[in-house]
């Protein structure tokens, strides 16, 4: 008997971007008595289910986009006579339709740290439950990736988790809903010694593949301490304090690594932060633009966001503290007219974004977008090919409808072309090539250029087109650039090093200053 772990893909490139992480995290939470489990990842290949011998058991995890393919492999699975098993976010919030629809022996929601190997131990010993609940376990019980799993070449980047959870609510986002609002914090050593395993083996680009790398933002601490909670202040100082002695960790690490997170615009505000960003090489971030004007931010939840001049001084300030952003934008909310397409690649070159992708609002399961979305059909939803359309992601991909959400003034072409263009426009070589002067020699412009063009290859064109034979151009595009990046992100390995030595925490002296007065009006 054999444990398989499957991430589930209906589009291969032969090699990716970026490790999906939670694959060599559940190896890791394998128990050593089932040895090794095989890696499957299609984004690299294509699961062969004559791999899969009776009573092996395969564990398959989901998300909404995948889950369709997802389950396709759940009942090729059961017919080789083996026991599948489902996890991941769109397992959790839809357990029955795994069991259902693909055909699983049982479901893990929430966290598989754990709850993996005791469904693997059940399994064995006849006495599996048909849900394992692993709920939203401590950050000391986080299992390491089995980082010496990974196939050789085949990703250009690696990924590091630091912290789970956001404390933002963010309408068209189910993070907040299912890693929880309470940020679930890692002590800096474990993440340390990951990264370093992670350099031995020769990646040097590594993502911080966090919901939230600013989980205590100043204004965090301000309201604590304007309502006069202190265990509240206290509790947030010391999530900041670590975060601060992470970063100073990682600032001793090889000077050629470089990394990559996600981050809430509100970081911008905070000096500091961005400062030992800077030191640490966190170079680049995902910060969540979403809309450029204060309707469109309000529709989403996030007018804790700025527009305008005043977003575009704060996108600056990333990149004046060295942080390059990919900013992201959706198009398609109600407020949207035809002019904010220019407006928004207006200020995404105005602002000097790095990157950016723009995606159409899609309701996805377990956000609030979702519930509104669902609960406006009254009990009378549309069908396609006898599927409702509430439920999209089981929709065959030929026959899914690229907007969901009727839009009052705009038909669902008319988004999806406008949105194309701008995708276009910023992706055009000539402004990737001006670009990429943020860039020191020659090699990195050229880096940034393949990078580029294959970022939009993958979420663009993919994701957008509506016939087979576009979609299939942009994969090929895609495999092709995948070849030239790989060898430019590749490092030589470095076996020999060692992990740094943890320092005392020394915050940067703002911060310092308001954690020994135990008061942030210092900052305001």
């Amino acid at each position: 008997m054999k444990v398989h772990l499957i991430n589930p893909s209906d589009k291969s490139f032969g090699t990716a971007v970026i490790t999906p992480r939670w694959l060599f995290v559940l190896a890791a939470a394998t128990p050593e008595s089932f040895g090794d489990p095989v890696i499957v990842d299609e984004t690299l290949e294509r699961f062969d289910p004559l791999t899969i011998q009776p009573g092996d058991i395969v564990g398959i995890g989901i998300h909404t986009s995948n889950a369709l393919r997802g389950y396709a492999i759940g009942r090729l699975v059961r017919e080789r006579g083996a026991i599948p098993i489902f996890g991941g976010i769109h397992a959790t919030l839809y357990p029955e339709e795994s069991l259902e629809l693909g055909q699983a022996h049982s479901v893990v929601k929430g966290d598989g740290d754990v709850a993996w190997g005791q469904a693997l131990n059940d399994c064995v010993s006849n006495i599996s439950q048909k849900i394992y609940d692993g709920g939203r376990i401590d950050a000391d019980k986080f299992k390491p990736a089995r980082w010496d799993l990974i196939p050789k070449g085949a990703y250009m980047w690696a990924s590091v988790q630091t912290v789970r959870g956001c404390a933002k609510h963010c309408s068209f986002c189910s993070v907040w809903r299912t890693d929880g609002q309470k940020p679930r914090q890692r002590a800096s050593d474990p993440i340390i010694e990951e990264i370093v395993e992670l350099r031995r083996l020769g990646f040097r680009f590594i993502a911080l593949a966090d919901d939230n790398f600013y989980p205590v933002s100043l204004t965090d601490i301000k309201l604590a301490e304007r309502q006069g909670n202190q265990a509240r202040i206290e509790q947030l100082q010391t999530i900041r304090s670590d975060r601060f002695e992470l970063m100073e960790r990682m600032a001793d690490l090889p000077k050629d690594m470089i990394f990559f997170t996600q981050i809430t615009m509100e970081a911008a505000e905070d000096v500091a932060f961005l400062d030992a960003m800077r030191n640490a090489r966190i170079k680049g971030a995902l910060v969540g633009v979403e809309a450029v004007t204060p309707e469109g931010l309000k529709a989403v939840y996030k007018d804790f966001n700025l527009s305008g001049d005043k977003l575009v001084e704060q996108l600056r300030r990333f990149q004046d503290h060295g942080v390059h952003v990919l900013g992201s934008f959706i198009f398609g909310l109600s407020t949207d007219r035809a002019h904010t397409f220019d407006a928004t690649l207006d200020l995404a070159k105005t602002a000097g974004l790095t990157f950016a992708q723009f995606v159409m609002l899609t309701p996805f399961a377990g956000t609030v977008d979702f519930e509104h979305w669902e609960k406006s059909f009254k009990g009378d939803v549309p069908t396609v090919g006898g599927i409702p359309l509430t439920r999209h992601w089981l929709i065959p991909q030929e026959q899914r409808p690229k907007m969901f959400m009727p839009h009052p003034t705009m038909s669902s072409d008319e988004l999806r072309e406008r949105t194309q263009g701008v995708w276009d426009r910023f992706y055009s070589l000539g402004a990737i090539w001006e670009r990429s002067k943020c860039t020191r020699s020659l090699k990195s412009r050229l880096m940034f250029l393949f990078i580029s063009k294959l970022y939009r290859q993958m979420y663009a064109t993919t994701g957008i087109a509506t016939d087979s034979a576009r979609k299939s151009r942009a994969n090929g595009w895609a495999r092709w650039l995948a070849i030239p990046c790989q060898k430019l992100f590749r490092a030589e390995p470095m076996p020999n090093l060692e992990v740094p030595r943890k320092k005392m925490p020394a915050l940067p002296e703002l911060a310092a200053a308001a954690t020994a007065s135990n008061s942030f009006h210092v900052l305001g």
